[in-house]
C-alpha cells in the first residue's frame, strides 16, 4: 500500500531513495549516519565525529537508559544512532525513516552486526507514525526536521508518543531567530523549504505543549565546520564516486555543501542539541 506524504516530505523521500544521493551519503558521510559531527580535530574522519554527537545526545538523557526503555529514532537515515545506542544499552530501538533505500541498507547493517533483535526498522515519515500513544521513553531525532513543511505537527506527533515523564532529545540546522529574510535563500532554494526551524520556534513550540525545556546545549561552530569536512571528502574522493554518480550530482552537491559552509559562517545559521522533557500526567 503506497503512503500519502505532504510535498516537502515527498520532494526528501524522493531525493534520499535516488541512487545518486544514497551512493554519495554511504560513500562519503562515514557509511553509518548523514548527520552532523562533532570534531575536535581538522583532519578528524567524519565517522568519527559523527558517532561523538550520538555519544553526547546520549550523555544528556536524564533518565537511565536499561534494556527496558522504549526509545524511538525519527529519522533515522542509515540507523548509526539506533546500534550504538542498542549495542551501548541492550535496549530496543525503533527506527523510522521515510526513505526506502537507506532503510534497506540500515536493516543490513543491523544483520551484519547482529543487532536486529534489538531494532526494528520503519518506512514511515515523522509526522504520522505508526505507534501507539505513549508508547516511548525516549524519542531522539538527528538534523532531520527541517526537511518538514509542518515542524509544529512533527513535535505534536512526538508529544502524542511519548510516555509522560518521556525525553525527547533532538539536533536540527536551524537558521537564528533573528535571521533576516533572504540571506539564506541559497540553501532553502537547495532544499526546496521556505524557511528552517529556530531555537526560539522549537522552544515556544515545547511550551504550548507543555514540555519542560532541559535546555539547548549550542554548537553553532560544528554546522560549517562539518560541511566544509564533508566537501573536503568529497573533493578527495570524487574519482572513487565517478560513474557510481552523476557529474550534474556532484557539482551541485559541491555547490550546496559551500552554501552551507557560507551560511554557517554568516552568523545565520545555529546548530546544538534541544532537549525537552513531557511532564508526568
Amino acid at each position: 500500500m503506497s503512503k500519502e506524504y505532504s510535498e516537502a516530505v515527498e520532494t526528501a523521500r524522493e531525493y534520499y531513495n535516488s541512487e545518486d544521493a544514497d551512493t554519495f551519503y554511504f560513500t562519503i558521510w562515514g557509511g553509518e549516519d548523514i548527520h552532523v559531527g562533532l570534531y575536535q580535530a581538522e583532519d578528524e574522519s567524519i565517522f568519527q565525529a559523527s558517532q561523538r554527537t550520538v555519544e553526547r545526545i546520549a550523555n544528556r538523557i536524564r533518565q537511565p537508559i536499561t534494556p527496558e526503555t522504549r526509545l524511538v529514532d525519527i529519522g533515522a537515515g542509515y540507523g548509526g544512532a539506533a546500534r550504538y545506542l542498542a549495542r551501548t544499552y541492550g535496549c530496543h530501538v525503533d527506527a523510522l525513516n521515510l526513505s526506502e533505500v537507506e532503510n534497506e541498507r540500515d536493516r543490513q547493517m543491523n544483520r551484519e552486526q547482529g543487532l536486529d533483535h534489538l531494532i526494528d526498522v520503519y518506512d514511515a515519515s515523522f509526522d504520522n507514525t505508526p505507534f501507539e500513544a505513549e508508547s516511548f521513553d525516549i524519542v531522539w531525532c538527528q538534523d532531520s526536521i527541517l526537511h518538514a513543511d509542518d515542524r509544529a505537527a512533527v513535535l505534536r506527533e512526538v508529544d502524542r508518543i511519548l510516555k509522560p515523564g518521556g525525553e525527547f532529545v533532538f539536533t536540527d540546522p536551524m537558521q537564528t531567530d533573528n535571521c533576516p529574510e533572504g540571506v539564506l535563500d541559497p540553501i532553502l532554494n537547495r532544499i526546496h523549504l521556505p524557511s528552517l526551524g529556530s531555537p526560539g520556534f522549537y522552544r515556544e513550540t515545547g511550551a504550548k505543549l507543555g514540555w519542560e525545556d532541559l535546555g539547548f546545549e549550542e554548537h553553532t561552530e560544528q554546522l560549517p565546520r562539518h560541511y566544509g569536512r564533508v566537501l573536503e571528502e568529497l573533493k578527495r574522493r570524487e574519482h572513487e564516486l565517478r560513474g557510481k554518480v552523476s557529474d550534474d550530482y556532484i557539482d551541485r552537491m559541491k555547490n550546496g555543501l559551500q552554501h552551507w559552509v557560507n551560511g554557517g559562517n554568516s552568523g545565520y545559521l545555529t546548530w546544538g542539541i534541544l532537549h525537552f522533557r513531557k511532564p508526568q500526567a
